[in-house]
């Protein structure tokens, strides 16, 4: 990831960092760096072998200094999110940072147990369902973040949030594939990171804990690999221009362990510094339908 800027370095040492998503991509080299910049890390995955298996070699690199803990969640799903909720509650006397990073892309219509389309559920209301579940804990610490994995690609969300179309069915059709119906929805669930971020943000001020979204660039991982080979014909080209995970993982790391006085909640980050987003992505009266609707979205389950 580059040297480490010790001006920058105040944050994370024996900090306690839970993250999503953390067992490749930017994820995984976000957790590897916070690792070795002394946190202390919970890990949220689905595949219990593989996360076992990192929280391994994330102890070993660290000389054993470090506490890395590992929690199953498939985040489709309420449920499991819930329930890992649970233990981390139960296992955890406290939680700086949280840090959403799971995310996901379906070129096809999928819905979870739950009735969401499938890219809504594991992108916005699985950040949204594990930070109002863990916020209390939050609170907890001196002081704490919530970070968020947003992109670029929320720009594609051209219309906003299409609050009569939650479930995105109009993206999947024949003819919303032919214009790329996919890609913006993934773009939807990008600008609902942004949303959430700006109004979790707007409900906790005054509080110790603040809220961030960034966009990590386009990044050369294994995202987009499920989805046929159309997809992967597509990825495969992109990563010519692509970043380095490590690359992709700088700003994450910057936001969970630079001084808090270089940073303004709520707002929306790139290449280590505050950017403007979509001008979708700034209206506060579409952050707040979207927080009542997730809120109608997650008590449905």
């Amino acid at each position: 990831m580059g040297e480490i800027n010790q001006a920058e370095c105040q944050n994370a040492r024996g900090k306690y960092v839970l993250i999503t998503g953390a067992t490749s991509g930017i994820g995984l080299a976000a957790a590897q760096e916070l690792a070795a910049r002394g946190a202390n890390l919970g890990i949220v995955a689905r595949n219990a072998a593989k996360a076992n298996e990192i929280a391994d070699k994330l102890r070993a690199a660290s000389g054993n200094r470090i506490t890395v803990d590992v929690f199953i969640a498939n985040m489709s799903s309420q449920q499991s999110i819930r329930r890992a909720a649970d233990e981390i509650l139960a296992k955890c006397p406290r939680i700086d940072i949280l840090i959403n990073n799971a995310g996901a892309m379906f070129v096809d219509h999928k819905l979870t147990e739950d009735g969401l389309e499938m890219s809504w559920a594991v992108n916005h209301i699985a950040p949204f369902l594990l930070t109002t579940l863990l916020l209390d804990k939050l609170m907890l610490s001196e002081h704490a973040r919530v970070i968020t994995t947003s992109s670029h690609g929320h720009k594609m969300a051209r219309k906003g949030i299409r609050f009569d179309d939650l479930n995105g069915e109009r993206c999947f059709g024949f003819w919303g594939k032919m214009k790329g119906g996919p890609n913006f929805r993934y773009g939807e669930t990008k600008l609902a990171n942004i949303l959430f971020t700006a109004e979790l943000a707007k409900r906790l001020q005054g509080t110790n804990v603040d809220a961030y979204c960034f966009d990590p660039g386009l990044v050369d991982t294994n995202f987009n690999q499920d989805n046929g080979r159309l997809a992967r014909m597509t990825m495969a080209v992109m990563k010519r221009f692509s970043r380095t995970p490590e690359k992709g993982a700088e700003t994450l790391v910057w936001l969970a362990d630079t001084d808090a006085k270089n940073l303004e909640s709520g707002r929306y980050y790139a290449d280590k510094q505050m950017t403007t987003p979509s001008e979708q992505a700034g209206s506060m009266e579409a952050a707040k339908k979207l927080w009542e609707v997730s809120e109608e979205q997650i008590r449905i389950s």
